[in-house]
């Protein structure tokens, strides 16, 4: 067993190829080849969150866990997987799994983007400026070249910090904005990255076409849109239908609203391999809430491992 830290994990995988690893988790869960547990929690009196998500990929032969714990107090500081062989039952590695959750995130994002949103799309609406929304900016511009992001977030300083920092990193014109509504004008992808238990824009301002990526809410009692932006959205997307039924906010709460119906969702994985359609019309809105699924941290594991398992003497 070996012991992976985060720097290593950075090192490890590329963007691009953490999108394309994810993508074939997606397909291989849609052919019934990838088996995924949702997230569950176990409740402490401290107020403290055992958080814990598990799949397996019957074609790498690979098994695995997330773990993490959090408080209010300090947010959750530290993620780990546990990475096994499911021919031998052997441990083969434990990965420390914050910067492995983050690029995972923006990759599902990423993919989904590649699929749903307008061939000609780059204009990006950004909603948070923490540490997930590096990754989602980053994933977008890899499915579809950006032109131009806004981004807002509560924060004046640090949404103008995030913009001054990922403009050079990322070489494209990147502005932060003051209100949701200057930051959606013109938009043709929207991203929702946030901490937020309430909106964070009116759907009703949403463009013809926009593809939406929500991706920040992984729990029933909050949400990052609302229900006109569930409602105008002719195409929703999740990652698992069994897991978005228990923590998407955004469309729970919608249903409530009577906004949103369970029936007119689909699974990503699904329009991946051709079950489901996908976007049919250029003014077709499509969203895809994303709670992140185990088996997308496997297929990054399982590279990550690749690159610093011994080798044979």
């Amino acid at each position: 067993m070996i012991r992976i830290t985060e720097q290593q994990v950075r090192e490890a995988v590329t963007m691009p190829e953490a999108m394309d690893l994810v993508e074939r988790a997606l397909r291989r869960h849609g052919t019934g080849r990838a088996v995924n547990h949702p997230r569950r929690r176990v409740v402490m009196e401290t107020h403290t969150l055992l958080h814990y998500m598990a799949g397996g990929d019957n074609d790498a032969g690979l098994v695995g866990i997330k773990v993490y714990a959090s408080n209010p107090a300090v947010g959750a500081p530290d993620f780990a997987v546990l990475l096994f062989d499911s021919r031998n039952a052997r441990l083969l590695a434990s990965i420390e799994a914050n910067a492995l959750g983050q690029i995972r995130t923006g990759a599902a994002s990423g993919v989904a983007t590649r699929h749903l949103a307008l061939p000609g799309a780059s204009r990006l609406a950004l909603f948070g400026s923490g540490f997930q929304a590096e990754t989602q900016l980053e994933a977008v511009h890899c499915a579809r070249p950006l032109s131009s992001v806004r981004v807002y977030s509560r924060r004046a300083e640090r949404r103008s910090r995030f913009a001054e920092r990922m403009r050079e990193r990322l070489g494209i014109p990147i502005k932060a904005v003051d209100s949701p509504e200057r930051c959606l004008d013109g938009a043709d992808i929207v991203v929702t990255i946030t901490s937020a238990k309430s909106p964070v824009f009116p759907g009703r301002l949403l463009r013809p076409g926009v593809h939406i990526n929500a991706a920040g809410s992984n729990h029933v009692m909050r949400r990052e849109i609302d229900g006109d932006a569930v409602a105008m959205a002719t195409l929703v997307a999740v990652d698992s239908l069994e897991q978005a039924r228990m923590e998407a906010g955004d469309l729970t709460q919608a249903a409530e609203e009577g906004r949103f119906d369970w029936s007119e969702a689909c699974e990503l994985s699904a329009i991946l391999v051709g079950q489901a359609p996908g976007r049919n019309s250029d003014d077709q809105i499509t969203l895809f809430e994303s709670q992140g699924l185990a088996i997308e941290d496997i297929a990054l594991a399982e590279i990550i491992y690749s690159r610093y398992a011994p080798r044979p003497s």
